[in-house]
């Protein structure tokens, strides 16, 4: 399993650097640490949610967790939940 902490801003200038490092951990079980999220961006939820659906193809872990409260209301105010970006149960 793999761990990654996302960046505390995860805007336009993190997007590219998000994808790739997620793209270089593509088949492994992966568990993100948003817990320092302050900032989620339209870009990086978007490259948040491409990753999720590749591990549901490939049959891999994808977790975000621990989750800040800025991360969980972005989550809200784009109208999802932690569980739609995630294989496994959110926290």
């Amino acid at each position: 399993m793999q761990s990654i902490a996302l960046a505390p801003r995860l805007d336009l200038s993190q997007a590219s650097p998000l994808a790739t490092a997620l793209r270089q951990a593509g088949g492994t079980d992966l568990v993100l640490d948003a817990s320092a999220v302050t900032h989620l961006g339209g870009l990086a939820l978007q490259v948040l949610a491409s990753a999720a659906q590749g591990a549901r193809t490939a049959g891999t872990s994808f977790t975000i967790t621990p989750r800040s409260e800025a991360f969980d209301e972005a989550l809200e105010t784009f109208g999802l939940v932690p569980a739609d970006l995630q294989t496994g149960e959110a926290e």
